[in-house]
């Protein structure tokens, strides 16, 4: 379209005034690229966008499989911030785990993870530190991303993608994870005995809200 207004317009100065076609084939071509800026995809304008997860409304919860029963617990968060850039992709922030708030209700089994497994008293948080978010976050609306980083337990760090429904409404942002974490190829001890068989490998869901910030990507 521009191609061809450029070649069908005489732009020729006539002495101090242009000439209406020229005029007129100027205005054409503003017209023409404030149509393309407003159909441009949201990352051409892109922010960074920030999201800081709110403690008190957050729930953690493992399900571990065992041959008698399952065991189900939850942990609290401590703080929780990401950012990212919707035209690249990269990410960056925190998501912190309080270890030692672990709890499944049962005193001795719990006193026993804490000691023998996640030894909390000496590596006292879980860590999930995001370096790229794969896929569209719609804001509004809902999304589904992959979020990848790493994940530190037990002062090891891990690589892990975690899946993520995302449901954008205004400044708030509400997340879902479901993800498994093979704790004893990370080399943390499985707590079986000879009675009671448990899974090497513990499923974790998170229910999570936060609240948006956004400023100019760098």
């Amino acid at each position: 379209m521009a191609t061809t207004l450029l070649r069908t317009s005489r732009c020729e100065p006539s002495g101090a005034r242009l000439p209406r076609l020229c005029i007129e084939t100027i205005i054409l071509f503003l017209v023409f690229f404030f149509v393309v800026a407003l159909l441009a995809p949201p990352g051409v304008y892109a922010q960074e966008t920030g999201v800081t997860l709110d403690p008190g409304q957050t729930r953690i919860e493992y399900t571990l499989g065992a041959t008698l029963h399952e065991v189900h617990g939850t942990f609290k968060l401590k703080s929780g911030v990401v950012r990212f850039d919707p035209a690249t992709g990269k990410a960056g922030g925190a998501i912190v785990v309080d270890a030692t708030s672990g709890n499944s209700g049962n005193d001795g089994r719990d006193s026993k993870m804490h000691r023998e497994i996640l030894e909390s008293a000496k590596y006292p948080e879980i860590v999930f530190m995001p370096s790229r978010v794969k896929g569209v976050v719609n804001a509004p609306g809902a999304s589904q991303v992959e979020v990848s980083g790493i994940f530190r337990l037990h002062g090891q760090d891990h690589d892990l993608t975690i899946p993520l429904a995302l449901q954008v409404t205004g400044s708030q942002a509400t997340a879902s994870a479901h993800f498994s974490v093979p704790y004893q190829n990370w080399g943390l001890k499985n707590p079986s005995t000879f009675i009671l068989r448990v899974k090497d490998t513990v499923q974790i869901e998170v229910e999570a809200i936060g609240h948006l910030t956004a400023a100019p990507t760098k």
